[in-house]
Order: C-alpha cells, then sequence, then structure tokens
C-alpha cells in the first residue's frame, strides 16, 4: 500500500540544537535541480524539535512540502528511531529519489534506508543530475582516493538513495514568497524496533567556527615540523574568521588532535578559500578539500602535488612567506 500521498524527491532535513542544519538547504538545492528537470516535488522531511518558522524556511529555501515527525528518540538524534520512521514515511510517500547529507547522521540513515527499501545508494556524491533517456539519476563521486571522479546511475527499482557530500551544493536562496504545505504525519512504529538506546551524551567544548562551516581555512602539514608553528596558523585564520585544519601525518604524529584531520579519512570541507602550508597534497588528503572554490598553496617543492590543484602557490621556505603572507592579508582586510 504506497498510500495516497505522492512525492518525488524526498530530503531529509537534519536539525541542529534546535536549528536547521545547514545541510538542510544544500539537500533542498540539489533536491531542487532534479525535480526542475524531471517536473516533480521537493518534499522535506523534518523532526518537530525545531520552532514553526524552520518548516517555513524549508519552503522558502525550495521544498514545495515539508513533513513534520514526532518521536522522543528522534529529538536524541537515535539512528535506529530515524530508519524506522523513514522507511514508514517512504511507505506512504513513494519517492523516486532520496536524498541525505554526508553527515554521521546521513550517511547512516541512508545506508540503512536503501537497505530497506532494497534499493542502491550512491554514498559521497559530488553532484546530481537526470539521465534524459532514462529519467534515473546520474551521481558523480570521487574513487581511487580522490584521483578521479566518476558518474554512476541506478539499474533497479526506485528509490534512488543518495548521500551527498557536505557543501558540494549552495543554498538557494530565501525567497518568503514561495508557498508550499506543511503535514505533520503520524506514524506509529513498533518501539521494539529501536535496539539503539542513548545513555548519555557528552559535549566537546569547543572554540571558534566549526571547521566545516569555516568560509577560510589554514591548513598544515608534515613540512611544519613541529606543532609550534600552528600558533603561526591560528594567527592567519583568526584574521579571516576561519578555522584551522591538519592533515592525517599531522595528526598521527600528535600535532593536532583528530578532530582537526581533512582528507579522506578525516573531514571533508569546501571552504571559499583554502590555504595550505607545508602539505604536499596527496590524494587522500586532496579527497577531503576537493570542493574548496580557491585553493591557495604554500610548499617548498615546486613539483609538489598541491600545485596542480592550486588556483595559486608559493614555492619557498614557509617560515619566510607565512609572516609575509599573513601581513599582507591584514593589511588588505583593514583597508
Amino acid at each position: 500500500n504506497k498510500g495516497n500521498i505522492v512525492s518525488d524527491i524526498l530530503v531529509l532535513a537534519e536539525t541542529e540544537n534546535n536549528h536547521l542544519h545547514s545541510t538542510a538547504g544544500e539537500l533542498i538545492a540539489a533536491g531542487r535541480k532534479l525535480a526542475d528537470e524531471l517536473g516533480n516535488q521537493v518534499c522535506a522531511v523534518i523532526t518537530d524539535d525545531v520552532d514553526e518558522s524552520s518548516f517555513k524556511n524549508l519552503i522558502h529555501l525550495g521544498a514545495d512540502k515539508v513533513y513534520v515527525i514526532s518521536h522522543a528518540e528522534l529529538s536524541k538524534g537515535n539512528i535506529d528511531a530515524f530508519v524506522s520512521y523513514l522507511e514508514q514515511i517512504c511507505i506512504q510517500i513513494n519517492p523516486n529519489v532520496i536524498l541525505t547529507s554526508r553527515t554521521y547522521m546521513g550517511r547512516n540513515i541512508g545506508a540503512r534506508i536503501a537497505y530497506r527499501l532494497e534499493s542502491g545508494v550512491a554514498q559521497d556524491c559530488i553532484d546530481v543530475e537526470i539521465d534524459k533517456n532514462s529519467s534515473r539519476v546520474i551521481a558523480t563521486r570521487p574513487v581511487y582516493g580522490g584521483n578521479a571522479v566518476a558518474r554512476f546511475t541506478f539499474n533497479q527499482d526506485d528509490p534512488q538513495v543518495i548521500i551527498l557530500r557536505v557543501k558540494s551544493f549552495d543554498s538557494n536562496e530565501i525567497d518568503t514568497t514561495r508557498n508550499g504545505s506543511i503535514e505533520k504525519l503520524n506514524i506509529s512504529i513498533d518501539n521494539d524496533a529501536i535496539k539503539l538506546k542513548l545513555i548519555e551524551t557528552v559535549k566537546e567544548e569547543s572554540e571558534g567556527i566549526r571547521l566545516e562551516d569555516a568560509p577560510v581555512i589554514v591548513a598544515g602539514g608534515r613540512g611544519l615540523g613541529g606543532p609550534e608553528p600552528f600558533k603561526q596558523l591560528e594567527e592567519l585564520a583568526n584574521i579571516f574568521d576561519g578555522a584551522v585544519g591538519a592533515s592525517r601525518a599531522v595528526c598521527d604524529a600528535g600535532w593536532m588532535d583528530h578532530a582537526f584531520q581533512i582528507g579522506l579519512t578525516g573531514k571533508q570541507v569546501a571552504p571559499d578559500v583554502y590555504i595550505t602550508v607545508g602539505i604536499s597534497g596527496a590524494s587522500q588528503h586532496m579527497a577531503g578539500c576537493l570542493g574548496s572554490r580557491n585553493i591557495i598553496a604554500i610548499n617548498n617543492d615546486a613539483d609538489a602535488n598541491i600545485f596542480k590543484d592550486a588556483s595559486y602557490g608559493v614555492v619557498g621556505d614557509w617560515e619566510k612567506v607565512l609572516p609575509s603572507f599573513t601581513e599582507a592579508v591584514r593589511d588588505l582586510l583593514k583597508s
């Protein structure tokens, strides 16, 4: 029984601290791209642990319908509960595409809902489009540690589940003239299906902007020689109101915590400006910053791989280049 509700592109809109997560707008933008090509609608699913203005914001960002779900475990971020609810929603809504973000929650929910619905899943995608011949989604994703980019499509029945890399899409501008429907779905699930129990939440105190949200990131590599130079990177990052990142080699050496690691096995970031100092540009690292708008590299090796992807590069000793670069940036931003 597919129910009476008909929708096409289903987006999982995450929340954080009782507000819309930044990825909600990104997913709606991706969904809007697909829906406009297919002549379909974008529907967003969101929990009720946010105020009603957030529901309207989803409409203003490009959604046509918003479905609100409610359960105590959902507000705790219980993935078992989300998967159970989303499965029931899909039975009612019968979407042909499901979009989640490659956040901790999104990548877990996306893979598990695909299994529940006996569907395929395209992981870590950076773009989506419609195949004109089959009307199915073509998903683009990095492969071989970021050394190549491949395009995949689906060959099974709907839904097509796609997990998008964070910041692969820019959110649409808020359009307060857009209209859409907001509906609270009454769904009952078997509580025995929720096997995951939250025992305790421990929040790590952090200062400054989150690495994933920073418009400018200054990242350091093994070429810095030790942990002390990262204070200079932090000085430069602070001028931009940005954040400091690091390569895996730095984190493995204990110079920086692994929370700052950028790369295939670390965080994926897509800032407006990504400044690297002493990073060679191994494919595993570049896989984590593939979506950066501009990459600026400082390295004393003219043959370093980082210069292949950099918009601007400086070949030289970072100890001489970085202080001058920092002062030049400070003077330019003052003027």
